[in-house]
């Protein structure tokens, strides 16, 4: 993705002219979108495109940076003050007549924070997304309570935030940055990133790279001492602020952030597994976030009212909100309840079933239970093209899947010698090869994105429970389970878990639908109408399952049988295969 497309217009302002791009309808609210250092607003092009499709977004690059001309002389030119005159004649440019919406990363958070606490800016900012860039004041604030009357706790935090900003200290050093960014340094900053932050390659960093931390290292040299021995006491947020905080950010402690609420009336906080480069490595979840931040604030203006909370409060909303989720079989049973649980989760929910109409009911009743979007697609799991071409659509559309549910699974019962070749292929097609195609397209994906991942394959008690009825059904079951143990082991050198649930008896329409190798149609119903009174009357439900599903990727699980005859099962089979064998033998009654 570059910004190609966009339109592009110079603002003069301060002895500088800044590049100033535009994407979407400009009748629209605006996004204004701030980078960081040592990048340009190339950084921030998969974000633009997709909130383009609903807002008007604004990029620039900031002074001395990209296409945008740097001050002379460079000392003094980058001060916080200079960076929001900058701002305000960005704004007064794009979006004369009303507020914007602020989204920095970085840097451009850092200095987002001075635009949304200082006064002369006030009326002009709705609301401000901040992301791995803390205000310098409320740093310094940080700082000083920690130092006064230190206890360990305090001097820890202090400790380990000191070893992650090695690199400020290294910034403020005479020539030595601009000697390392013009030489080596910048020659090898595109590797390090793709090595170490997973940054996909593209158009992104540019050529100006060089250039543009060179300069930039007076952002740091103007600002951070400064201000961090002198904060302002005054230092409040005069619009909502979203706070996205990257949990594996090598740069900022995610306790940097402990009493924020004192300096931010409305405050949204979510945290994202991810790095530091967050607007190249999860563009998607971003612009989700972003989109419904802004869109939240936009209603609350209209309407006059307050800001309503745009955070799931699922149990597990902290883990999944904004995450991408795909579950196969998901038009009814374990597949709708397992969608619907990530949905009140805060995730982003794909529900895959072959049954079109199913599947877009799912996703529909998501939407409103809470999932901030979600999409049906009707596919067939068995069949490998059109699971590479959904693979395809949904990274190019919604991004890459952060978990993937395998769910989707027939049933089969009769004896093995009346089980006919046709009936077992259709029964591996789709709980073997469905499962297979599922962690082959979409655990690739992830793992080329490099930023982890969850995979569920939903197997059974059967996988590890003989049965004399089940011999297609639990081969299935078992094939699975030990595929997940198998990827399980590969994956998680890329931090992807797999987990396999086995549930036992629940209470689903898959009894309506198992076939009964070697009955005719009229036995075969018979036998679909009892077995489904005798799981009803069990009464387990799929929503357990759903639980047990969304705790097993929390837990990183590895095997979780889920009813209480799948976990004695589970148990037996380990302590005394013999009795399960002896309990295979058994015909069940008709």
């Amino acid at each position: 993705m570059n910004l190609s497309q966009a339109r592009e217009r110079t603002v003069r302002t301060g002895g500088v002219e800044l590049c100033v791009a535009e994407m979407g309808d400009a009748g629209r609210p605006t996004v204004v979108l701030v980078h960081g250092y040592p990048d340009s607003k190339e950084v921030w092009s998969d974000v633009a495109a997709r909130l383009a499709e609903h807002w008007h977004v604004v990029l620039y690059d900031v002074r001395g940076h990209g296409r945008s001309t740097a001050p002379k002389p460079l000392r003094g030119g980058f001060t916080l003050e200079k960076l929001t005159d900058d701002f305000l004649a960005v704004i007064d440019t794009v979006s004369p007549d009303r507020p914007v919406h602020v989204v920095g990363h970085d840097w451009g958070s850092v200095q987002s924070w001075e635009f949304v606490t200082v006064g002369r800016t006030e009326g002009r900012i709705a609301s401000f997304t901040s992301m791995s860039g803390p205000s310098l004041d409320h740093f310094g604030h940080w700082i000083k309570r920690r130092m006064t009357r230190p206890t360990p706790r305090k001097v820890g935090q202090l400790l380990g935030q000191g070893a992650k900003s090695w690199y400020v200290y290294m910034l403020h050093t005479p020539a030595l940055p601009e000697l390392a960014w013009r030489g080596p340094l910048g020659k090898r900053w595109p590797g390090i990133l793709e090595r170490l932050e997973k940054v996909p390659a593209g158009d992104y960093p540019t050529d100006s790279l060089p250039d543009d931390a060179a300069h930039g290292a007076w952002l740091y040299r103007d600002n951070v001492r400064a201000r961090l021995r002198r904060p302002r006491p005054d230092a409040y947020a005069h619009a909502p602020v979203q706070l996205i905080t990257p949990t594996g950010d090598s740069f900022l402690s995610e306790r940097l952030y402990d009493g924020l609420e004192d300096w931010v009336p409305t405050l949204v906080r979510r945290s994202l597994p991810a790095k530091h480069w967050v607007p190249r490595t999860r563009p998607d979840q971003l612009a989700s976030w972003i989109d419904e931040f802004v869109t939240a604030n936009e209603s609350a203006a209209r309407d006059g009212g307050p800001v309503q909370q745009s955070v799931a409060q699922g149990p597990y909303a902290e883990r999944f909100g904004g995450q991408l989720v795909l579950v196969t079989g998901a038009a009814s049973g374990i597949g709708r309840a397992t969608a619907f649980a990530f949905a009140e989760a805060g995730a982003r929910i794909v529900a895959v079933d072959r049954d079109a109409e199913g599947a877009a009911r799912t996703a529909e009743m998501a939407r409103l239970i809470g999932a901030p979007a979600a999409w049906g697609e009707a596919v067939d799991v068995s069949d490998e093209d059109a699971m590479e071409k959904l693979a395809a659509r949904v990274a190019a559309e919604y991004g890459i899947v952060d978990v993937l549910v395998n769910n989707a699974g027939i049933g089969l019962s009769g004896s093995f010698l009346e089980t006919t070749s046709e009936e077992w292929k259709k029964v591996l097609d789709v709980n073997l090869w469905g499962v297979i195609h599922g962690c082959r397209i979409f655990g690739k994906q992830m793992a080329d994105r490099g930023q982890g991942g969850h995979i569920v394959n939903t197997a059974s008690a059967a996988a590890f429970q003989p049965s004399r009825v089940l011999s297609a059904y639990s081969t299935s079951k078992a094939a699975v389970l030990m595929l997940s143990e198998c990827l399980r082991a590969e994956l998680a050198e890329k931090s992807i878990g797999v987990s396999a649930i086995c549930p036992g008896i629940v209470n689903t329409n898959i009894t309506a639908t198992t076939r009964f190798a070697g009955a005719d149609a009229a036995e075969e119903e018979r036998l679909q109408k009892r077995t489904t009174r005798l799981y009803g009357r069990r009464n387990y439900p799929p929503t357990r399952v759903a639980d047990a599903i969304l705790r097993a990727v929390v837990r990183n699980q590895a095997v979780v049988p889920v009813t209480p005859e799948a976990r004695g099962a589970r148990l037996l089979s380990r302590l005394s295969p013999g009795t399960l064998r002896s309990v295979a033998r058994l015909k069940p009654p008709l």
